[in-house]
């Protein structure tokens, strides 16, 4: 019809108008044809899914409608970048014009040329803007993904005029959930538990989310908070893609609680110093167009509250930290099952919240496309003058050549953050992490050096900058992160780029081993000597560990190094050949061909403990931290691969003790009955091993028995109690509105601190002279009578990071760590958890000293 009218209105010209404007109405009538015919046969997510803003749509349903899309239209493009633990797929999709999809290659290309990334620039093809949208990171926020699917239609959908000016100058990445394995998870509970009509009262299961929920992704690891660590398969797989592309703006959508309303930029405080003006401007242009869309709608909404931009490995600081303008998106979800009755009495319903999604992620899109050449300028500004003027206090970053630099350099790679190797001997001075003080050093070959002169400039600043300046204590996560202090490396910060020659690898000599090989020395002094011991015990191969220095001729064993001798493994044929093959992993290994030492501490003699394999308990269920359980089942799974049999706490009364001597209790609340911690009991005294970590403590905790008291004497407590009243009285005379921050003087949000170790004990073995724990919470106990204090925090201590003033004080002479021996068993205390998100390198190594060394 319309095709007709143009023509008929054309006929109406002179005849040279016909001649001239053949090819146009031609042109025209086959556009309309084609778009009408593509219109009519695209399907939106509501006709093409059947219970689409009803029910949670399955993963595998999401992955058709997407295929669906990329069969129908040449806008959108899948790239399927990895595999979740679960084997679920992780895809990326990208939307755009049909000219710049068949150009994505050189379009990545020359943004990543424009920084310097990249030496490949083609100048036929101009500026495109690259914007990421990620959804559904934490599983349970499931409207994110449904929203993707509304998003990728409208982007595409021939109808959509604005979209597609948008997608002329924009090339959109689009990926759809981050999180298959915990969307799959939360979204099997609901459809299980589901019944024909919805439920909006609270009181029903689909709002009371069963243990350990989706929120998490197979290991139960929180993916939002593992961008820069890496952790975890998904991360890594993602991060290596980000870092191909390196988008202008990212973009993740979240859902919070199901009664709080819609959150959009601008971000709250703190925000990072190392945020740029143009990062800040954009988020105030987002803050305006979403107002609007969300005004016309009368959606409430807030900005500037709780979303801070500091903690770097976040979906929003992380890309923020790479130039890009990143962001979250928050609307409330998480509880509300298929639909939920709010506290104003109206109810929110799967359709509400990924329509309102849905408005924010275009507006992003529309705003973005619409200040493409200010955001190409904002971030190649970034990228390149950071490097020039060098931001922060420091140019250059020297960890001292130590074993754990092996881990640290793989950090480095995932982020293509340059590094190189130390290949000359130069004099320096700098600040150095533990003492937090100058003094002059020595760079040496084989030391790591971190250069702020390159395109990752902030990022590395960001990373290794001792001191963040932190604008507003109100924090939403940790505030430290010292990498030195997270690997247990000797570390300097320096002001100066000095000029030395470098290489780019360390050079490893191939071991030819002997075939009079006495026993097989392996360094314990990195993760990799726990991997290497865990697949010893695998092998049914027995180790010995040094309680102290020996000296073998040139071999000197350190206290908590390997021995497996040919006399405590006489059954292994071709004993080099078999060993030297199991532990070829530990580049660093050695051998002796005598047990004589020459400082009087013989292969066979007292100072060589027997190790007892680990049969490791590990409980799980309601009550337990699903995160801090996750961190120790990947712990032992992926870091270690240690065989552990996990039971949820409920059975326990089914398990037999006697078949484990290891029982590991993660952060919970364990609801155990006074028959059960009797069992334990005596199964501790009779030989077994607890390993106890934050709130598992109290379980000992004043317990007739155990050391583990929060005051040394009564006098301690007595005094603290009548503290704590003056305090009470003291805040009947204050405001109200300023107690949240008063509050915080008694929290530690995230804070690293310094810890004084008793070196002589299996528990402290590799971990250097001093140790750095990432402390949590404010939980704190006085130093144990009757038990060995090995991490204790000292009178002085230093620290990293916010710490309240009213707990900073009364952690003064504390213990983090201790081991309290009971009959033949122990329980180890761990006041911190050394493997909190799995990023702290040297809290492995303490973990493992407790599974593997303390007998």
């Amino acid at each position: 019809m319309a095709c007709a009218l143009f023509v008929k209105t054309l006929f109406l010209g002179s005849d040279l108008t016909l001649i001239t404007m053949k090819k146009t109405i031609l042109s025209f009538c086959l556009m309309l044809a084609f778009v009408s015919n593509i219109s009519a046969q695209l399907q939106s997510p509501t006709e093409f899914l059947p219970a689409y803003g009803k029910q949670i749509t399955h993963y595998h349903q999401v992955e058709d409608y997407f295929k669906y899309l990329t069969d129908k239209s040449n806008l959108i493009k899948q790239q399927k970048y990895g595999l979740t633990p679960e084997l679920r797929d992780l895809n990326v999709f990208f939307i755009s014009s049909p000219e710049n999809l068949a150009n994505l290659e050189q379009i990545r290309n020359n943004n990543l040329a424009a920084i310097g990334l990249s030496n490949s620039k083609n100048q036929m093809i101009g500026d495109k803007l690259i914007v990421w949208l990620s959804f559904n990171v934490h599983g349970n926020e499931f409207a994110g993904t449904e929203s993707a699917m509304t998003v990728a239609y409208e982007l595409i959908n021939p109808t959509n005029i604005e979209t597609k000016k948008w997608l002329e100058n924009t090339i959109v990445i689009l990926d759809p959930c981050i999180n298959p394995d915990g969307y799959s998870r939360y979204g099997n509970w609901l459809r299980e538990i589901s019944g024909k009509k919805n439920h909006p009262e609270l009181s029903d299961r689909e709002h009371m989310e069963d243990w350990p929920g989706g929120r998490y992704n197979h290991y139960l690891f929180d993916l939002n908070r593992d961008w820069a660590w890496q952790t975890q398969p998904e991360s890594q797989q993602r991060i290596a893609l980000y870092n191909k592309w390196m988008p202008q703006v990212h973009t993740d959508v979240h859902e919070q609680g199901f009664d709080s309303p819609y959150f959009f930029p601008p971000s709250a405080e703190p925000i990072h110093e190392y945020i740029e003006k143009y990062q800040r401007d954009f988020h105030d242009v987002l803050g305006k167009n979403m107002s609007k869309k969300f005004d016309s709608n009368n959606w409430l909404y807030n900005t500037s509250e709780r979303f801070d931009l500091f903690y770097p490995s976040y979906g929003d600081t992380y890309p923020a930290y790479n130039g890009a303008v990143g962001m979250t998106l928050e609307q409330g979800g998480i509880g509300a099952g298929r639909e939920v009755m709010m506290s104003n009495g109206t109810t929110l319903s799967i359709k509400d919240r990924y329509t309102h999604h849905a408005a924010a992620v275009l507006t992003v899109v529309e705003s973005a496309a619409a200040q493409a050449d200010v955001l190409l300028k904002g971030f190649r500004g970034f990228m390149n003058n950071s490097r020039k003027t060098v931001k922060g206090y420091y140019k250059m970053y020297v960890m001292k050549n130590n074993p754990k630099l092996v881990q640290l350099a793989e950090l480095l790679k995932k982020n293509n953050i340059d590094f190189s190797y130390a290949d000359a001997n130069v004099k320096a001075s700098g600040f150095n992490y533990s003492t937090k003080s100058e003094k002059g050093f020595t760079i040496e070959t084989n030391d790591l050096i971190v250069k702020v002169d390159q395109p990752k400039a902030v990022f590395a600043q960001v990373l290794f900058e001792p001191n963040q300046k932190l604008n507003d204590s109100l924090s939403y996560d940790i505030t430290a992160w010292a990498l030195p202090l997270a690997y247990g490396i000797e570390g300097y910060a320096v002001k100066n780029s000095l000029d030395f020659k470098t290489k780019v690898a360390i050079e490893i000599k191939e071991k030819v081993v002997p075939q009079n090989v006495y026993a097989f020395h392996i360094p314990w002094n990195n993760r990799i000597s726990a991997q290497v011991l865990s697949l010893l015990h695998q092998n049914n191969i027995k180790v010995r560990s040094a309680m102290k220095k020996a000296v073998f001729g040139d071999v000197i064993i350190e206290a908590g190094g390997l021995l497996v001798s040919k006399a405590d493994n006489p059954k292994v044929v071709d004993f080099e050949k078999t060993i030297s093959k199991l532990i070829k992993v530990k580049d660093d290994y050695n051998y002796i061909t005598s047990g004589f030492s020459s400082n009087a501490r013989d292969a066979g003699g007292e100072n060589f403990n027997l190790l007892k394999a680990p049969k490791v308990l590990l409980l799980s269920g309601r009550g337990i931290s699903s995160t801090e359980f996750g961190a120790t089942w990947f712990y032992l799974q992926e870091t270690v691969d240690y065989p552990v049999s996990v039971v949820e706490i409920n059975n326990l009364k089914r398990i037999n003790l006697s078949d484990f001597n290891t029982i590991i209790l993660a952060d919970g609340d364990y609801d155990l009955s006074d028959d059960q911690q009797k069992k334990m009991e005596d199964w501790i005294k009779n030989g077994g091993k607890v390993i106890a970590m934050n709130g598992a403590l109290s379980l000992f905790e004043g317990k007739d028995g155990y050391a583990l008291k929060v005051y040394a004497t009564d006098d301690d407590k007595t005094a603290a109690e009548k503290e704590s009243d003056l305090e009470v009285l003291k805040e009947r005379f204050l405001d109200f509105q300023n107690a949240e921050r008063r509050e915080i003087s008694k929290s530690i949000p995230g804070a690293i601190i310094e810890n004084q170790l008793n070196k002589s004990h299996p528990l402290s073995f590799g971990l250097g002279d001093i140790y750095y724990s990432l402390k949590t919470d404010g939980t704190y106990f006085s130093l144990l009578k009757d038990a060995i204090n090995v991490a204790y925090i000292p009178k002085d201590y230093k620290s990293y990071g916010f710490i309240g003033h009213e707990i900073k004080k009364k952690l003064k002479n504390t213990v983090s760590f201790a081991v309290d021996s009971k009959g033949k068993g122990c329980v180890i205390y761990m006041v911190d958890n050394p493997l909190f998100r799995g990023f702290w390198e040297n809290g492995n190594l303490l973990f493992s000293n407790a599974l593997f060394l303390v007998n």
